[in-house]
């Protein structure tokens, strides 16, 4: 209920490079994105259709912050923050004037820096261009913990993912959450949760069974064929 059956919908009926949609799928499909995406009337304010909070960025990794971020407002949304490491703030700011940039992620503050920030915020996405580095992964571990003492969805990704799987439990059963690993990264979280190594003749079920174990998360496993189950069914 907390992503909307409409957005679950739209995700399970998407584009598949193994399927050819008739005239009737593809119009099925384009209402279904209709109900989700807020429709463009005078009488709403910017930031009333979607406020999202990047959490990442630093002085090796620009790149995927940035296009995190563009691609929110590509399809929508109104404003896009990133929240990255003091060295990488001038560069996303010269790739885009549209994004609104945050150069705190390695500061001492950083995690009082972005809270200030979350209850303006409708979503926040942790991991792209995160690096391993300790001192951000330690804030980025508080940043997800006031995220969701607030109830703010959570799209966890990349260097977020790896973050995930050395501690399950930072975001083990917030149902909040939405995890969107790659072939790789999912390998590596099933077998942090479940001990065992993927199944490699059964992809879906393993994708129910990881969101199960972590608390029936959405997990997206993306691929040739995106995978995505809440826990309790898959598609």
């Amino acid at each position: 209920s907390e992503i909307g059956p409409d957005l679950l919908r739209v995700i399970e009926r998407s584009f598949s490079l193994h399927r050819t949609h008739s005239l009737k799928d593809m119009e099925n499909i384009f209402q279904l994105v209709r109900n989700v995406i807020p429709p463009l009337t005078g009488k709403r304010h910017k930031g009333q259709d979607g406020r999202i909070g990047i959490v990442g960025g630093c002085q090796e990794y620009t790149g995927a912050p940035y296009f995190a971020a563009i691609t929110a407002l590509k399809v929508g949304a109104d404003l896009s923050h990133v929240f990255c490491t003091k060295d990488a703030a001038t560069v996303i700011k010269s790739y885009s004037p549209e994004l609104i940039v945050h150069p705190v992620l390695d500061s001492p503050n950083a995690v009082h820096e972005v809270e200030k920030w979350l209850p303006r915020l409708h979503s926040v996405v942790i991991g792209p261009g995160l690096g391993r580095d300790e001192v951000l992964l330690e804030n980025t571990k508080g940043i997800i913990e006031k995220s969701k003492v607030k109830g703010i969805p959570i799209i966890i990704d990349a260097d977020g993912l790896w973050l995930i799987s050395q501690q399950p439990s930072l975001i083990q059963g917030y149902q909040r959450a939405i995890l969107t690993p790659n072939y790789m990264e999912f390998s590596r979280l099933y077998e942090a949760m479940l001990r065992d190594p993927v199944d490699s003749s059964d992809h879906h079920g393993c994708v129910l069974r990881l969101s199960q174990a972590m608390g029936n998360l959405t997990i997206v496993q993306k691929g040739e064929r995106d995978l995505i189950s809440d826990g309790e069914k898959g598609k």
